[in-house]
């Protein structure tokens, strides 16, 4: 099987096992990812679930370092969606995304948080997916939803 994602295009995708699809997202992880502090910890292909660690420092915060800037709280949940959704897809898709909806519940300063991203309905060309950031406590910090447009290869 192809990819229609330009990241694994090159990769033989038949006969992968979710813990081969970890090491080969962990392998080429985005620079995106890395600037975040990202460490993708857990996926789970046939839910469409990708768990994610990232450590906020000061350079992520306003108000004298103590409270992380909207923006990277958001690429850190949009990134455990979009690889929830790149796993449901057996890496096979692209995933555009199409629309994105952020609640922010807590400030957080510098430290670590954990991100889940879900697929919540998978379709023919649409999907929808949600996702959490929480610390290290367990406490709600953003809320997100995403709806994304699944790009499959193209039929030769």
């Amino acid at each position: 099987m192809s990819s229609a994602h330009p990241d694994f295009a090159h990769i033989d995708l038949d006969q992968v096992t979710d813990q081969d699809l970890l090491e080969l997202l962990k392998a080429t992880a985005p620079e995106a990812s890395r600037t975040l502090n990202g460490e993708l910890l857990d996926i789970d292909s046939a839910r469409g679930i990708a768990r994610f660690r990232f450590e906020i420092v000061p350079a992520f915060c306003h108000s004298q370092g103590r409270i992380c800037q909207g923006g990277f709280l958001t690429g850190m949940v949009d990134t455990a969606m979009a690889n929830a959704a790149i796993a449901k897809g057996r890496m096979s898709v692209a995933v555009p995304t199409l629309e994105l909806k952020i609640s922010f519940f807590e400030a957080m300063g510098p430290g670590i948080v954990f991100a889940e991203g879900r697929v919540m309905r998978w379709g023919g060309s649409v999907g929808f997916l949600d996702g959490d950031l929480k610390d290290e406590k367990g406490r709600l910090i953003v809320h997100a939803t995403s709806t994304i447009k699944i790009v499959r290869p193209k039929k030769a």
